[in-house]
């Protein structure tokens, strides 16, 4: 009985690495060649699996899609949940908050979900399957934030994230295109100023 029990966890635990390899691939896909070049059998050539073991873990590409950008944000997530349990206290804690959102919301997340979004205004499916991925870890992501947002209302708390996020969002895309990282550097650097004063109700 112990044995069987242990054969099925290690399947359990096959069947998670293999999920596990196709999504960290479907990323390396998205941010490498883009959504239109990202094809299901380049996905499995990266991931080392069969085109059938994707059948089995994802009905259809677009929820291969929104999978693969949950897994990514959950990952960056969980190496921020640390650094922000440290953040400074008072007003300090605004500047480096912002930081924080900047790294996560930049980089590979950042290419990752604008080839998604833009392949979405065009694929009902894909803009089905993502939108609701979206809402919930941006939410998710806001209960962390106002967890170490000491007594701040909680409406200042959502208006200064949300401010946040979108800024950063849209510094990324600005980074993806080539403008000009010092410009981008005194955005948000005005920003965490004009944040300051709102974080602490001026």
């Amino acid at each position: 009985m112990a044995a069987q029990h242990n054969r099925h966890r290690t399947q359990a635990e096959r069947r998670e690495q293999t999920r596990t390899a196709l999504l960290d691939a479907t990323v390396d896909c998205l941010v490498e060649v883009g959504y239109a070049r990202t094809s299901v059998q380049e996905i499995c050539a990266r991931a080392g699996v069969s085109k059938g073991a994707v059948q089995h873990h994802f009905s259809a590409k677009a929820e291969l899609m929104a999978a693969a950008v949950e897994h990514l944000t959950e990952k960056l997530k969980a190496q921020r949940l640390a650094a922000m349990a440290e953040l400074p206290a008072g007003t300090a804690r605004v500047p480096a908050a912002i930081d924080l959102l900047w790294e996560a919301y930049s980089g590979t997340l950042s290419t990752a979900v604008t080839e998604l979004w833009v392949a979405a205004r065009t694929d009902p499916e894909l803009r089905a399957a993502i939108r609701p991925v979206d809402r919930a870890l941006g939410r998710s992501v806001l209960e962390n934030i106002a967890a170490v947002a000491d007594n701040v209302p909680r409406d200042r708390v959502e208006t200064l994230f949300w401010l946040t996020v979108n800024l950063t969002r849209g510094l990324a895309l600005d980074a993806e295109l080539g403008g000009d990282p010092t410009r981008r550097k005194q955005l948000l650097e005005e920003w965490k100023r004009i944040a300051v004063e709102l974080y602490a109700g001026d």
